[in-house]
């Protein structure tokens, strides 16, 4: 498979989506590590296996209609495998595995039919202590922005994915890329205090335009920054409920084409009335209760 992701938006050609057969026990709140999850746990809402597997068929349904190849991991019993985004990333034409949390481990089995496509010189294997997750990795042209923790507690944090060393060593894999390391605020256990990865307070879409949630970021500096590289016209802005709610981690076909949840009324109008979209609207709001929308469940190998 000759890899190719030079951004989040070209035409989609060939992608792995998530596995939401055998979930397994719901987890205690012990066991989350996301504060979403332990959010539902917490208030007796976490999602049952059928209705996401009801959700991810309607999304293999519509990559299916514009001719995308999916991908599948492999089962593991008992096992949340749904947010294949994480597993590893494509940059360029080069794979990056990434390390985990001790938590989802085991999950990188379930991908061995998917890494044999790929050729032995275009996988990157990163260093143990090298952590980082693709739900922070966004690949945008020349830019490579990337969501990480900062903070002195960043082992305490479950929900602090990427750290600097990480993305130190994509500097050296990638020296013509601009890489933007934007620190994001981070909390276990409360989902309006948080954010787990970037795709979930800033995203973009079509050929300049992104989504964006000004609190998710520690510094003001880097949600300014993010706008002047697109201009204040091109940037769809969220509220707090929206963020909670998980609107930017929307997955883009093409320009012109994105998956959204259903639900995302104020924004699908936006999408397609003002900048000229095309909305494939799906149900996603159990999924979304795991912490993980619908970029977080995919793992795009090839694009235009």
């Amino acid at each position: 498979m000759r890899l190719n992701i030079k951004n989040e938006t070209g035409r989609l050609k060939s992608v792995v989506l998530g596995q939401p057969n055998s979930l397994g026990a719901v987890p205690t709140l012990e066991e989350s590590y996301d504060a979403k999850s332990y959010y539902s746990i917490e208030h007796n809402i976490y999602p049952k296996e059928e209705d996401i597997i009801n959700e991810m068929n309607a999304f293999e349904a519509v990559l299916k209609k514009y001719d995308v190849e999916v991908l599948r991991p492999s089962i593991i019993k008992d096992y949340n495998q749904v947010f294949s985004r994480d597993v590893a990333f494509v940059i360029d034409d080069k794979m990056i595995i990434s390390n985990v949390i001790a938590d989802r481990a085991d999950e990188q089995e379930a991908y061995k039919s998917v890494f044999e496509k790929v050729a032995w010189r275009k996988i990157i294997n990163l260093p143990e202590t090298a952590h980082i997750e693709g739900g922070d990795v966004i690949v945008w042209n020349d830019f490579i922005f990337i969501g990480t923790c900062f903070s002195e507690d960043y082992r305490n944090y479950k929900t602090a994915r990427t750290n600097e060393y990480a993305i130190e060593i994509l500097k050296e894999y990638f020296p013509k890329k601009r890489i933007i390391d934007l620190e994001l605020k981070k909390n276990d256990k409360v989902p309006f205090e948080g954010i787990l990865h970037l795709d979930c307070t800033f995203n973009p879409v079509g050929e300049d335009k992104c989504i964006i949630y000004k609190n998710g970021f520690v510094d003001e500096s880097d949600y300014r920054l993010i706008i002047d590289i697109f201009g204040e016209e091109n940037c769809f802005h969220i509220n707090d409920e929206e963020m909670f709610e998980m609107f930017p981690n929307i997955f883009s076909i093409a320009p012109d084409v994105v998956v959204s949840d259903k639900a995302f009324t104020r924004m699908n109008d936006h999408l397609r009335n003002v900048w000229g979209m095309t909305v494939e609207e799906i149900p996603y709001r159990e999924i979304s209760k795991m912490g993980g929308l619908l970029r977080c469940s995919t793992m795009p190998l090839v694009r235009e």
